[in-house]
């Protein structure tokens, strides 16, 4: 990775000889350094960037950033920076940006963008409506290919995605769709009805983002078209767009199995306030369930004084089970959300959950009663037997819990995320205790 201070800090370059530089340097590149750089050195690399690259950086760039480089933009070059941008990508900086900058982006907006945004704004975000461009190639089946592609040279400059041009009636209702390469092959006198494909993957425009990109990862297509109910084509989704809905929902995806809420803000650019309160609520629920588990050792303390050894051995006990229906839990997430699992494999699932849970317990209970007779401390036979049996239990109904919950929470219409390592952890760690106690009561007769 080329070092942008570097370039910058060798001898003075004209605009043109740090644009041949910059050419060398992925946009990824340049993003992971942009907090490196001096505010006159992000100045000079940005007015040195091609007009394409500026767009690309600016909707890359935090918020915070954005708002900066607006100021440092004259108002020609901005508006033709704006121009250049896909409709879905200044949607997406407009909704970013704070309201000052808001105010100043929509003055500089040409009559045809403010329409196409507003158009935008009309749906959900996290629809597929939302993160659609409506922007994209498409012709009528009575057309030949000679036709068809004198029609992709006037336009082609205008779209995002050049690959698939769509087949379309008189009311714009999808039809069909013809790849490039299918135009390009086929005989310029061959009508597209003849040359286009019938079977269409497309989604309707209230269809939610991660089900879009299930879809397009499934079919492997480059883009998906969206339509209303009338089948009427309204945009496109591009991959390049299903890429980012995927980082979003991971994003997501890894807060809440970490007991997390919020944004999706970086952590540098997160105030205290922000990190706190996308913390503490879960941290509260957490700690409010995990009192249950006083409750159950005052139930039980009169067991616990007849056989301190059980204390002992307590926090081995929830965390074995607190470990195992994580384990299950986190095997369950996985196979929601890659499609992999469906509710209807719920007999399946918990048959094997089961065996493998038995499995597990003998092995831990089996190590457990060796480790507690044979090391310190040392406790009898009889009593490191009984350690071992309660653990048995409690590994077989983790398992059995933490794979039943996700599917279960999932039917409900709920995200299975919620049911992760820490809340998983202490529902166990309360039910776990239960079963040890029970089982360790029933066996010594106290």
């Amino acid at each position: 990775m080329r070092d942008l201070n570097e370039i910058l800090s060798e001898q003075p370059h004209t605009p043109a000889q740090l644009n041949e530089l910059l050419a060398g340097i992925p946009l990824a590149e340049l993003i992971d350094q942009w907090d490196s750089l001096e505010e006159e050195q992000k100045k000079e690399v940005f007015h040195a960037l091609d007009r394409e690259d500026k767009g690309d950086l600016l909707i890359s760039l935090p918020a915070s950033e954005q708002a900066a480089l607006t100021e440092m933009i004259g108002d020609g070059d901005f508006k033709d920076l704006l121009q250049d941008m896909e409709p879905d990508d200044l949607v997406d900086f407009i909704q970013a940006a704070s309201s000052e900058v808001r105010k100043t982006l929509w003055r500089k907006l040409s009559p045809e963008s403010k329409r196409e945004i507003l158009y935008l704004l009309r749906f959900d975000e996290d629809d597929a409506a939302g993160l659609m461009t409506p922007r994209f190639l498409a012709v009528q089946s009575h057309i030949s290919v000679s036709q068809a592609l004198h029609f992709l040279r006037r336009n082609a400059k205008k779209v995002e995605m050049v690959y698939y041009i769509y087949v379309v009636d008189k009311e714009r209702r999808l039809q069909g769709v013809c790849s490039l390469k299918d135009i390009l092959t086929a005989p310029d006198d061959a009508i597209i009805e003849n040359v286009m494909e019938r079977e269409i993957i497309a989604v309707r425009e209230d269809t939610d983002q991660e089900e879009v990109a299930k879809i397009l990862e499934t079919y492997d297509v480059m883009a998906l078209p969206v339509v209303n109910s009338q089948n009427a084509l309204l945009g496109i989704i591009t991959f390049d767009d299903i890429i980012d809905v995927i980082r979003e929902e991971q994003t997501e995806d890894v807060y809440k199995m970490g007991a997390m809420e919020g944004g999706l803000d970086r952590y540098l650019d997160s105030s205290i306030v922000a990190l706190v309160k996308k913390r503490v609520p879960w941290l509260i629920i957490l700690l409010l369930v995990g009192t249950i588990t006083t409750n159950v050792v005052h139930h039980y303390e009169s067991l616990v004084i007849g056989a301190a050894f059980l204390f002992v051995f307590m926090p081995v006990i929830t965390q074995t089970g607190g470990n195992t229906g994580s384990q299950s839990s986190t095997l369950m997430i996985r196979g929601l959300a890659t499609g992999e699992i469906h509710f209807r494999d719920i007999g399946t699932v918990m048959l094997k959950e089961i065996l493998v849970g038995l499995i597990m317990g003998f092995v831990t209970g089996g190590v457990i009663i060796l480790r507690s007779y044979l090391l310190p401390p040392g406790i009898p036979l009889f009593d490191a037997a009984v350690i071992g049996v309660s653990l048995t239990f409690v590994v077989v109904f983790s398992t059995f819990i933490g794979a039943l919950a996700p599917l279960v929470i999932h039917r409900m219409g709920f995200d299975p995320t919620v049911m992760s390592a820490p809340l998983m952890a202490t529902v166990i760690d309360v039910c776990g205790l239960t079963i040890y106690f029970e089982t360790a009561r029933i066996f010594l007769g106290l």
